[in-house]
């Protein structure tokens, strides 16, 4: 769940679930991260975080950290700028550590654990993040991802990256022409509760609403199960669980563990914990009607945000199509039935409950690369929440405030707001509903826009400001422009103090309350729709006739934004890692070869090498074997190194002649063939083989010559060989056969794969081969090795015969 790659080159796309397995322990050494720190939970329980996703871009006085704090059993601390720091003790110290660098961390190891599977680089990265993560929650993640040295193409919201591994494969989904399918994303996961309503066009979905409970979750389930169970076995073994953080991990996981039983089998089912407290040993029973009702509070959550969705989408239920699960949570059974009850229809459980949103942000990361075919798949999101520009006003209260984007908004989007300025000015950017926000801090940013300056004859400028809310779910005044008027311009529409609202490339976008302009972007040409709203149009070669006499200069503003993060780098620890990772496992290396070559000396090695030799070496492998574990327990990589080194100078030469005296038969036994097989040729050839009447003598010289030199070779080496003890080193290797095979088949074979010429070429051949003096009868010879009429004739024949063939 923690890693999906998009494509094989450098796309990942990486899905968190912090408490699950983004767990990270810290020890005296080097960081353990990943399933090997959760085993660390409970021995480490103090240096080892998790949980820890929450805590991005909150303040540590933020209420929701105090509540955490007092759950957690590791430390956190206040840092100077306010937001919250993990503390735990590494390279025997105590160090504060922000939520991005830890996150950073994660990333930086899932990032190497993906450049491992794919033998090269990873760059770019899609990250899911829940929906109602406010703008400081996306921007701390962006800032971990940035630390990971990550290029993160899009912070996409769980649910979106659920719905897009839904639609992405179905091939029946209505044509754009068609009305929609409609469906609900349901998300339940360890943590919180997310609901999306979707609606789906071949090749592109659009989220027509979300809801949330950021407080409802597995975790809500298993904290049930925990406090009854303290309860009874403080009655029942006058036990005080909660006084000791190291049994509450336990008891956390035994009943993590019986609630997934308990969701495939409604009969009582035990709980028994060895050795738990002062050396006791716990038992209880559970079954899933009083584990409901234990959960009563929390099960009547469930179908809040299902019905706040549902409003928001101006949707019925006969409108939705299918109700689809995801998250650990919805394997509950009593969570699964109230969501079925609340829609009147079964859940689908199609998707899968793990793996579904690292699925759908991997298919986001494919589509966003230009290095990867991917079918092509619009989307568009939704705002979670109503956002607010406030600034200084000369009218009413001296504030004027303007809602840019509302609930549901479509998204990413961008709008142009136009002000009348004389010099430079704040925009205070807000959440509009702070009770609607799981967030205390409706802010989001002051933008600063600067050198505005009024026009010529004193009156206020125009500035055109454009603020965007991005594909990351982020706000931001990204550009300002002074519009200066010229001689001869056509007169603007104005607005005096209220800011004029233009949609920037959606048509059918209209913002309460203001007047705006529609502008459709083609190519050299903009069409402007009047003041009434998206229904009014005007001509197109009135509008271009006009837009010809009007001349604007525009001048760039310049934008400060009053919420710029400085990043932390973690290479130190990298390298810290890395030195430690190397050094074990040198060590390792060590210890390993110490094992095998101790076992082998008594077994395939015996005979390869002497008794005394024997005792020599096996002594020092024994001393190396109590060095590994008393000085030699914690030393440099370089020190491992060099001794694996000397004992290898010593076991490599007996592993030698074992490999030379096992492989030296075979090669003997293939050169001796080739030998063979080439001396049949010399043979054939000599008694007139038709098959190699096209031969030239003198490259069946060569031939017979090269055979009678590796013979002589062979016979040389076999016999100095058998001379020597098989603890000596052997005379003659088998790379040295190799290439002395080798060498007899680039001569020999080169002769023999000769292709055979045509008629002609071959009776040249012959005749030169019957004028060559040789030991053999030739074709044109007869018996007695002299020409005659007959030997003609049949040279003629044996030319014809060929010339048939």
């Amino acid at each position: 769940r923690g890693l999906l790659n998009a494509n094989v080159s450098k796309v990942s796309a990486i899905m968190f679930d912090f408490y699950q397995r983004a767990c990270m322990s810290f020890a005296t050494k080097n960081r353990i991260i990943g399933n090997a720190a959760k085993s660390q939970m409970i021995t480490n329980f103090k240096n080892t975080v998790h949980g820890f996703k929450r805590f991005h871009g909150r303040a540590f006085d933020d209420p929701f950290v105090q509540a955490e704090k007092n759950k957690l059993p590791y430390s956190l601390h206040k840092l100077p700028d306010e937001t919250t720091g993990l503390k735990v003790r590494y390279l025997d110290e105590d160090k504060v550590f922000t939520v991005q660098q830890i996150t950073g961390m994660l990333l930086s190891k899932l990032k190497e654990t993906s450049e491992g599977a794919l033998k090269k680089p990873v760059v770019d990265c899609v990250v899911s993040v829940p929906c109602f993560f406010t703008d400081a929650e996306r921007r701390s993640v962006l800032d971990a991802t940035q630390i990971a040295g990550l290029n993160c193409l899009r912070l996409i919201n769980d649910t979106t990256a659920v719905a897009l591994a839904y639609g992405i494969y179905k091939q029946d989904l209505p044509t754009p022409e068609e009305k929609p399918r409609n469906v609900v994303f349901v998300d339940m996961g360890h943590s919180s509760y997310q609901v999306a309503i979707t609606s789906f066009n071949k090749g592109k979905l659009k989220v027509l609403a979300t809801a949330f409970d950021p407080n409802l979750g597995g975790r809500n389930f298993d904290e049930a199960l925990v406090n009854y169970f303290c309860e009874e076995f403080k009655v029942k073994y006058k036990l005080h669980v909660r006084d000791n953080p190291r049994a509450v991990l336990c008891l956390h996981q035994e009943c993590e563990k019986l609630k997934k039983l308990m969701s495939a089998n409604s009969s009582d089912l035990p709980l028994n914990i060895e050795c738990f407290m002062n050396d006791i040993d716990v038992s209880s029973r559970m079954n899933r009607a009083h584990f409901e009702e234990l959960c009563a509070r929390y099960l009547m959550r469930v179908e809040t945000p299902l019905k706040a969705a549902l409003e928001h989408s101006k949707l019925s239920r006969d409108d939705i199509y299918s109700v689809e699960i995801v998250g650990g949570a919805t394997r509950m059974p009593a969570v699964k039935d109230r969501i079925a009850m609340f829609f009147g229809k079964d859940v689908s459980t199609t998707l899968n409950a793990d793996e579904a949103v690292a699925r759908g942000a991997a298919l986001q990361c494919a589509i966003l690369s230009p290095a990867f075919k991917v079918r092509e798949f619009s989307i568009t999101d939704a705002v979670p929440f109503p956002i607010t520009l406030r600034w200084k006003s000369a009218t009413e209260d001296g504030l004027g405030e303007c809602e840019v984007f509302s609930k549901n908004h479509a998204a990413p989007f961008s709008k142009v707001i136009t002000f009348h300025k004389k010099e430079p000015f704040d925009l205070e950017a807000f959440y509009s509903c702070p009770h609607e926000l799981p967030y205390p801090d409706c802010r989001i940013g002051c933008f600063s826009v600067q050198n505005v300056v009024p026009q010529p004859d004193g009156e206020s400028s125009k500035v055109k400001v454009k603020v965007r809310f991005n594909v990351h779910g982020i706000f931001s005044v990204s550009s300002a422009s002074l519009i200066e008027n010229q001689k001869g311009e056509v007169e603007d529409m104005q607005i005096d103090a209220e800011p004029l609202v233009q949609n920037e490339g959606r048509a059918e976008e209209q913002v309460e309350g203001f007047q705006f302009q529609i502008l459709t972007y083609l190519p050299n040409v903009i069409y402007q729709g009047g003041t009434g709203g998206a229904g009014d149009k005007q001509d197109p070669a009135a509008v271009a006739v006009s837009k010809a006499k009007v001349k604007v200069k525009s001048a760039d503003l310049p934008i400060v934004a009053k919420n710029i993060r400085q990043l932390d780098s973690e290479r130190q620890m990298i390298v810290q890692d890395k030195q430690v990772k190397e050094a074990n496992d040198a060590k390792n290396a060590v210890e390993e070869y110490v094992y095998d070559l101790r076992n082998k000396l008594c077994g395939i090695y015996e005979k390869y090498i002497t008794e005394e030799d024997s005792n020599r070496l096996t002594l020092l492998l024994e001393d190396t074997e109590n060095w590994l574990y008393e000085e030699g327990e914690d030393q440099s990589k370089d020190v491992y190194v060099e001794k694996l080194d000397a004992l290898r100078s010593l076991g490599q030469p007996i592993q030698d002649r074992h490999r030379e005296h096992e492989d030296r038969p075979k090669a003997f036994e293939e050169l001796g063939k080739r030998l063979q097989f080439y001396m049949k040729f010399v043979d054939s050839y000599k008694q007139k083989d038709e098959r190699y009447l096209h031969v030239a003598a003198e490259d069946v010289n060569t031939v017979e010559k090269c055979l009678n030199d590796s013979m002589v070779w062979m016979n040389s080496k076999i016999n100095a060989q058998s001379k020597l003890a098989v603890t000596q080193d052997p005379v003659v290797k088998v790379a040295d056969i190799i290439s002395k095979i080798q060498e007899l088949q680039d001569v020999c074979a080169a002769v023999i794969n000769r292709s055979k010429p045509t008629v002609e070429e071959t009776q040249e051949v012959i005749e030169h081969n019957s004028s060559a003096p040789n030991n053999g009868p030739t074709a044109q010879q007869g018996p007695n090795g002299a020409g005659d009429a007959k030997g003609n004739q049949h040279t003629k024949h044996t030319a014809k015969e060929m010339e048939v063939d």
